[in-house]
Formats: structure tokens, C-alpha cells, sequence
């Protein structure tokens, strides 16, 4: 009867992800009265899991997973849940995560809901608080499923240790053979990832050109974060679409959102309105961003910015 958690990796690394998931589904399992299992595919080393509650890892080795595949992944997860007669099965807000639950929830005859910001209110009947209407309201839901299927908003319920001994068990489950085959994949390296990311430094038409660009990185390496940017600005070449935020981009839950010569359309500001202090840096202080803002900077960006820098850099340097 333990909580299975999904614990996601990539390259045998566990992703920050993992352990959010895992110390939420530490929670239920106190509510519960019961344990965490975690799986774990093709990860290294899952003793870091003990760190934040998880009791038992499944560890799943297998090329054939090397490569996500939300069909195989949910037939392993399915595997799993049934091994271990879990009622509850907890996952990120991923994309993968958010290809692999419905499968899921289909395999296992459960209930799913997603973007789960806080751990259940009550658990008989199963009720948990999600956001909706991307991210402009939130939503009482109850899942009343035998099997329930729970998926975290990203950055929403954080890292909270809880030291346990956890033991490692091999678990060998059968992979159903997928049509799709996977010829290449394009990953962004050394930097970090919007998903991934707690701050997030995103700009805008504003920057005037692809060619000040540099601002912005030295901004975001100061601050340990990933550097994101509107849509319009992807559409014109200047950026990466990989970095392009908002209601037709990645959504982004960071714990500190820059925004920096983005004037704050209707589908920037729903991609990332859950993220918890956003930050606005504009010339126009008539731009709809301001209304969404915790902190608003009227001001030019090629003035604002570097200033920024230089103070980041000296309190860094005071600190060190």
C-alpha cells in the first residue's frame, strides 16, 4: 500500500523534479499512514532519494528506456503501482510526466488530476487544491478512483528532507514494443533548464536584437538561472524556440521570474503566473506586465541591467 513516486532522470542524474515529487509523496504517505516507493529508470545513484522520504527504490535498468516513451514508460509505472498495491501514484508536471499520467490513469482505472499545488486537505474523500484557468484561479478537487493519480506543479510544494534509510530493490518490468522510434534528440548543455530552474531571466522586443543577448546570460550566470523569452522573439530567430515561455511556450513556475523589456501579452502572462515573484524591467509604465508584477523597474534595460549586474557581483564578492 506505499505511495509510488515517479522520481525522473536524465543521464542517470535525478532532476530536481524528483526529489519535489518525492517530498510531497512523503507527506501523503504520513497522511496515509503508510510508505514511499520511488522508480527509478536507468538513474546511478538513488540513495539520494532516502534524503527526502522515500523508503524503497525500484530500480528499473533497461536500454530499451534509455529514450522517453510515455507508452512504455506508463506500462512500467502500471508494473510498478500493481507491484507495490498502491492506491496513490505521484508524478511531476513535466511534459513527459503530463504524456505518461493519462496512460497511466487509463491503465490503472484511475482518477488524475493535474498541477496539484498543495498536499491533500483531506484524504477520505481524496481532495487536493490545483490551479486552473492557467494559473489565474485555483480548484477544490476530489478524486474518488480506488487508484488515484496526482500530479505536482512544478516548485509548488519545494524540497523538504526527510532523512530515511532507503533500500534498493532491482525490478525487471516487461516494455511493451513501441511504435515510435526516436532518430535524434537536441538538448541545450551546460546551462540550466527553464524546467528545472528557480529563477528565470526572460526578455523581451525590447533587447532591440539578438546581438544583446549577452546582458542577459551574464544577468541569469550571476543568478544561477535559465534564461527564457517571448514568444515574438523566438518567432524572429533571435532566440532558441526552446526558450520561448508563455501560454504557447514552456510554462514556467519559478521562484523568482525576471521579465525584461517583455511589455506582458495576454499568453506571456499565462504561461507563467504561477511562478511566485515576478519581477518587471520596462520603459513603459503603461505595459500590462506592471499589473501582474510583485516589483516593477520603470527604466531602460541597457541602463537597468548592467547596474543590476554590477550590484549582484559586489554583494556576491562581500558574501563569498
Amino acid at each position: 500500500m506505499s505511495v509510488l513516486v515517479y522520481t525522473e532522470s536524465e543521464n542517470g542524474k535525478f532532476k530536481k523534479t524528483a526529489f519535489e515529487v518525492a517530498s510531497y509523496a512523503k507527506a501523503v504517505a504520513d497522511q496515509l499512514g503508510t510508505t514511499v516507493t520511488a522508480v527509478a529508470v536507468n538513474a546511478d545513484d538513488v540513495s539520494e532519494l532516502g534524503k527526502y522520504g522515500v523508503d524503497k527504490v525500484l530500480k528499473v535498468s533497461n536500454a530499451d528506456l534509455k529514450t522517453f516513451n510515455a507508452k512504455s514508460y506508463a506500462s512500467v509505472l502500471k508494473q510498478a503501482a500493481e507491484n507495490e498495491s498502491s492506491k496513490v501514484v505521484v508524478v511531476s508536471s513535466s511534459a513527459d510526466s503530463k504524456y505518461l499520467a493519462p496512460l497511466l490513469a487509463v491503465n490503472l482505472d484511475a482518477g488524475y488530476t493535474s498541477n496539484v499545488v498543495e498536499v491533500p486537505s483531506s484524504t477520505s474523500p481524496f481532495t487536493v487544491k490545483r490551479t486552473a484557468f492557467t494559473n489565474k484561479a485555483f480548484n477544490i478537487t476530489t478524486i474518488d478512483t480506488n487508484v488515484k493519480i496526482v500530479g505536482v506543479s512544478n516548485n509548488s510544494y519545494g524540497l523538504v528532507e526527510n532523512s530515511a534509510s532507503a533500500t534498493a530493490e532491482d525490478f525487471a518490468p516487461s516494455v511493451p514494443t513501441s511504435g515510435v522510434t526516436v532518430e535524434s534528440v537536441d538538448k541545450v548543455t551546460d546551462k540550466v533548464t527553464i524546467a528545472d530552474a528557480e529563477i528565470v531571466v526572460s526578455a523581451g522586443r525590447g533587447l532591440k536584437g539578438p546581438e544583446n543577448w549577452g546582458m542577459i546570460e551574464e544577468l541569469a550566470e550571476v543568478l544561477g538561472a535559465a534564461t527564457a523569452c517571448s514568444k515574438p522573439v523566438s518567432d524572429l530567430g533571435w532566440r532558441p524556440h526552446s526558450e520561448h515561455v508563455g501560454q504557447t511556450g514552456k510554462p514556467v513556475a519559478a521562484n523568482l521570474y525576471i521579465a525584461i523589456g517583455i511589455s506582458g501579452a495576454i499568453q506571456h502572462l499565462a504561461g507563467i503566473n504561477a511562478s511566485k515573484v515576478k519581477v518587471v524591467i520596462n520603459t513603459d509604465p503603461e505595459a500590462p506586465f506592471f499589473k501582474a508584477a510583485d516589483y516593477g523597474v520603470v527604466g531602460d534595460a541597457f541602463e537597468v541591467v548592467p547596474a543590476l549586474i554590477e550590484k549582484l557581483k559586489a554583494f556576491k564578492a562581500a558574501n563569498a
